[in-house]
């Protein structure tokens, strides 16, 4: 007979909760054929939607293809992704469409977001009006991030921004929306801009 004790079975570690990440809205928006297709494919991390459609001869009465050489589709709807940034924060980012047409889906996408980018192209600057003058009367925090085609801007930040017309407070940055990390970089932007937003409410609130 064996004499002694059986050992103490060991204790089990108490599972530890892990508080899922918390989920931003970003709005990516500008004019036609400026980058936000672009952009969100090259950040997000899963494979993102879109909906694109070939341009057809009737649209093109409405979308110039020849201001953008090479573009043979346009966002119908809108582009979707997401980009965790740390185990705290995840952005969802939702594109809109670029032609006026669509531009009744704006309101939609805006709804619940923290903020938004703005991307222009410096050659055609009159194309993004639309968008900037959209965002500064929903009062919705933004970013206008210069796309730079060809590794080029087409006039230089200070001067975008004074054509723009655009408050001291507002970030005008030049980016890549093909380079991941350039990407990133315009949406930290964004959220920095859309929590400076938020700390100067609530002092005046306070």
């Amino acid at each position: 007979m064996v004499s002694g004790k059986f050992p103490e079975p060991a204790a089990k570690a108490a599972p530890q909760y892990r508080r899922p990440p918390l989920p931003v809205k970003i709005v990516v928006a500008g004019g036609f054929g400026v980058g936000k297709t672009t952009a969100v494919t090259s950040i997000s991390e899963i494979q993102p939607l879109t909906t694109e459609a070939e341009m057809t001869t009737v649209g093109a009465r409405h979308d110039d293809p020849g201001l953008v050489p090479g573009k043979h589709t346009t966002t119908v709807a809108m582009d979707f992704g997401c980009i965790t940034i740390d185990e705290t924060l995840k952005l969802y980012l939702f594109g809109t469409p670029g032609q006026d047409r669509f531009g009744f889906m704006w309101d939609d996408l805006a709804t619940g977001a923290l903020g938004a980018l703005v991307i222009v192209d410096s050659r055609r600057l009159d194309d993004c009006y639309p968008a900037v003058d959209y965002f500064e009367q929903l009062q919705l925090p933004f970013v206008v991030a210069v796309n730079l085609f060809d590794g080029l801007a087409a006039h230089d930040l200070n001067a975008i921004r004074w054509a723009l017309d655009i408050d001291e407070s507002t970030a005008v940055i030049a980016f890549d929306a093909r380079e991941r990390l350039s990407v990133r970089d315009a949406l930290l932007a964004v959220l920095d801009t859309s929590l400076g937003r938020a700390r100067d409410a609530s002092r005046l609130g306070s």
